[in-house]
């Protein structure tokens, strides 16, 4: 593959998994702080079980399938940005053919 297109696949994908990482570690800090803003409040043992069992579950749920997602990413990173940027560079094409002609209501066409 092309270095500037490898070297654009791999920024898309830092980007990508950077993004991912922020809003898993944004999911553990709410969930954090909304556990023990609720449970300070709470005196029932059973209450506070079902609370922190339903807050682990959404933990290791989510926490699993970001991780799966960014791994999937990675494995297939050349396809899946590959196509985007293929299509972010035919765009950009078309918008550059449009301005020169002096039509300034670019609208991609749908398939």
């Amino acid at each position: 593959m092309e270095h500037a297109i490898r070297k654009r696949i791999d920024r898309m994908f830092f980007r990508d998994r950077r993004m991912a990482q922020i809003a898993l570690l944004l999911l553990w800090v709410t969930l954090g702080y909304v556990y023990f803003a609720i449970t300070s409040q709470t005196t029932d043992a059973q209450v506070r079980i079902a609370l922190s069992i339903g807050a682990g579950a959404v933990l290791i749920f989510n926490s699993a399938s970001i991780l799966a997602m960014i791994r999937h990413y990675q494995d297939d990173k050349d396809h899946i940005y590959g196509l985007d940027i293929r299509h972010l560079d035919e765009n950009r094409a078309a918008k550059a053919e449009l301005a020169k002609r002096g039509d300034d209501s670019f609208s991609p066409a749908v398939e």
